[in-house]
């Protein structure tokens, strides 16, 4: 079968939460149908900064992403584009940063929100959001279960090898209530609930699948630094490949080689973190 893999990234995700509040996720760890790992994100444990390093597999002080308010297109090798280079088909639903780094800078608005591009060097199908107006009592964030359908419409209309999902809905919801609330309790229910039917799906059309987090969050709302709630999320796997033992940390530099040594595609030589799946 050809490799395919699907990389689901939900916006600020602590650790503690993942294992409580999942139950769909756990569901399946307990039943031996996905296993979980704790990763740790690169400091500035910020999401931009963490985006860049997801797909190129080096720092923030390697490839210049310092933070939110600095975003530009990435130089460094990447993972949509080393899958293309070997011709695999990749697609992307997303904030607007991620079309930044790894397809063009400044995102326009008309041109980049929605575009299919087969000959494109990196992303060929992109669907990105850009949460433009967000503050603290207006998240501009999609509704999860769209995203999830966006990207399974890319999937079954382009046969994709790689297909990557953001959203910030939880991210948004944790720096407005914080983590230890109802609402917070709430949010990563319906986030589950969502999202438990399309990884049944993606699993059945040939798909391995990672859900993870690009960082956590602390119990004031706050990432970036080096706590372990900021830093620490879940991985979770569905896929037949052997992985780390189970109590063994996962750094997130390990994704970009890992996920292209899935797919079968070149790791490039600035990715130096070992792969973690085999």
């Amino acid at each position: 079968m050809e490799p395919k893999l699907l990389l689901i990234i939900l916006d600020g995700v602590p650790w503690r939460n993942w294992r409580r509040l999942f139950g769909n996720l756990e569901g399946w760890v307990d039943s031996g149908d996905a296993r979980v790992w704790k990763i740790r994100s690169v400091l500035p444990s910020i999401s931009a900064s963490c985006y860049a390093s997801i797909h190129t597999g080096v720092t923030p002080a390697a490839h210049g992403c310092t933070g939110n308010a600095n975003v530009f297109r990435l130089k460094q090798p990447d993972v949509f584009s080393q899958i293309r280079a070997v011709g695999g088909i990749t697609g992307a639903v997303a904030h607007s940063f991620w079309s930044e780094f790894f397809n063009r800078a400044p995102f326009d608005l008309v041109r980049d929100i929605e575009y299919d591009e087969p000959d494109s060097k990196t992303i060929n199908h992109g669907r990105f959001h850009t949460m433009s107006g967000y503050g603290q009592t207006n998240q501009m964030t999609p509704s999860d279960a769209d995203l999830f359908a966006t990207l399974t419409g890319l999937c079954e209309r382009f046969h994709l090898n790689y297909g990557m999902l953001h959203t910030c809905t939880l991210d948004s919801m944790g720096h407005r209530f914080f983590h230890d609330c109802q609402e917070m309790d709430h949010a990563c229910f319906v986030m589950d609930e969502m999202l438990a039917p399309f990884i049944i799906r993606w699993r059945d059309a040939g798909y391995e699948v990672i859900v993870t987090a690009d960082h956590g969050q602390d119990a004031r709302g706050h990432h970036g630094g080096r706590d372990p709630l900021q830093q620490e999320a879940a991985l979770y796997y569905f896929g037949p490949a052997d992985g780390p033992q189970k109590d063994d940390v996962i750094d997130q530099l390990q994704l970009a080689p890992t996920i292209l040594s899935r797919l079968g595609a070149p790791i490039a030589q600035t990715m130096k973190a070992p792969v973690f799946l085999s």
